[in-house]
């Protein structure tokens, strides 16, 4: 066999042995595809308390801590709350919202988990970041840019979600209570009488939101992991992978909460025919305002607690099953 010929085999044989170049664009949207999947699966089964959650952040809008008597306040906590809509609504108020939260993961969800991996490399490539703090920065942009994008492109959903699961055909007291036919017909009538403004009426509080925990969740889990598995030499296995979710859902459910609570009750209030704005809201700082002011620093973070497992679960749910 001649030199010639068998340097042509070598190079052949390299050539097959190299891996093809990897296709960003496919990688970003098998990875926009699967994280919205995954938090489908995962919403069918947290939807319930999603609608609880829900509730209990809109009862007692803007009334003074106290001042509601135990009658006016049929939800006590959570799983009180869950027990009286299984009573009185059964598995469909339970599960109110399910098919728009379907279209809200995707696009929220989806956008975070797609987005995140890809805007951190580029971003690590483009500034050529080298030490610790730099790539754990880029992590926390990446995430909140990522959450950002995802709130936007779901808002319209959001804002369906939060009215049709604060509605209650029992009771009526509980924020405003928004009856409507299917989501598509929904979303019809509001841009007929609110224009895009109607749509996405909220926005701003939902990306603050979204943010904020995505800023949290992205980097927190992946470092977390990294040290754990590097430093203290954990098994990269489910155990470590469980951890790390725990930890995280605690962080993101504690950093989260003020701006849901704001996000729910801007999407939710009552909207003036006239003028097209919202009655009791300016904006998300409005909302705060009152919020402290009437119902003091308790109205804001009282899910936390009730919430950080489900929370939890969600991520663990999200990374490890669906």
């Amino acid at each position: 066999m001649s030199t010639v010929t068998q340097q042509q085999q070598n190079q052949q044989t390299v050539t097959e042995l190299k891996p093809a170049p990897k296709n960003k664009a496919k990688e970003t949207a098998v990875g926009f595809v699967i994280g919205g999947l995954a938090a489908c699966g995962a919403v069918t089964f947290t939807n319930p308390w999603e609608v609880v959650k829900t509730r209990l952040q809109l009862q007692g809008e803007l009334v003074r801590a106290g001042a509601l008597s135990e009658a006016a306040r049929p939800y006590h906590n959570s799983f009180q709350a869950l027990k009286v809509v299984f009573q009185h609504e059964g598995i469909r108020g339970a599960q109110r919202g399910l098919s728009v939260a379907y279209f809200y993961q995707i696009c929220l969800n989806g956008s975070r988990l797609g987005l995140y991996e890809p805007v951190q490399t580029n971003m690590i490539k483009a500034l050529n970041l080298k030490s610790e703090g730099s790539i754990l920065a880029s992590g926390i942009f990446s995430g909140a840019l990522a959450g950002v994008v995802g709130a936007v492109l779901g808002s319209p959903l959001y804002l369906i979600k939060t009215r049709r699961q604060s509605f209650s055909p029992v009771f009526k007291n509980i924020g405003h209570q928004h009856e409507m036919g299917s989501a598509l017909s929904a979303l019809g009538q509001i841009y007929r009488t609110e224009g895009i403004r109607g749509l996405y009426r909220g926005a701003d509080a939902a990306m603050a939101r979204a943010g904020v925990g995505s800023a949290v969740q992205m980097p927190t889990y992946m470092i977390g992991k990294d040290i754990l598995v590097k430093k203290f030499g954990f098994p990269d296995a489910l155990s470590t992978h469980f951890a790390t979710s725990m930890f995280t859902g605690v962080l993101v459910c504690l950093a989260m909460n003020p701006f849901d609570v704001i996000s729910t009750r801007m999407y939710n209030q009552g909207v003036d025919p006239v003028t097209g704005k919202g009655i009791l809201y300016k904006s998300p700082v409005d909302c705060f305002v009152k919020l402290v002011r009437i119902e003091g620093v308790r109205g804001l973070p009282h899910t936390t607690l009730m919430f950080v497992f489900m929370e939890q679960l969600k991520s663990i749910y999200n990374k490890e099953f669906a």
